[in-house]
């Protein structure tokens, strides 16, 4: 383990299988399965984001909220990432995630006319 900026400490090598991320924070150590992470890298400004998370929630605290955050966003979506809030708040793109749509029953559905209104299309007289 090796000190990072901001009081920050990266452990490199990591090699369980869960999480599958390529990084993870747990406090202020930033874990990574590569060699290196750079400071200056959108990956390593993330996984900061988490630690700031970390501190807010109170600590040990967050590790619940994210895996309940990461439940309801697999419910949403099929992926644990997509909405969790605290990988939102953290920057999707910057932590290697991506948006997805609601899965399709998840979706509203479309919103049509009641029986015997009039839309604005169908109170135009056809010309004769």
């Amino acid at each position: 383990m090796a000190p990072g900026p901001d009081r920050l400490f990266v452990g490199t090598g990591y090699r369980l299988p869960v999480p599958p991320a390529p990084a993870f924070c747990l406090g202020n150590v930033i874990i990574t399965r590569r060699q290196a992470l750079d400071p200056a890298s959108a990956l390593f400004r993330h996984e900061a984001r988490h630690a700031t998370q970390y501190a807010c929630c109170g600590g040990v605290l967050m590790v619940p909220l994210y895996l309940l955050a990461a439940a309801a966003s697999w419910l949403l979506t099929g992926d644990t990432g997509a909405k969790n809030v605290f990988e939102r708040r953290a920057g999707l793109a910057d932590g290697g995630y991506t948006d997805k749509p609601l899965r399709g029953w998840m979706r509203p559905a479309p919103v049509r006319p009641a029986a015997g209104r009039l839309t604005a299309a169908s109170s135009v007289a056809e010309p004769r």
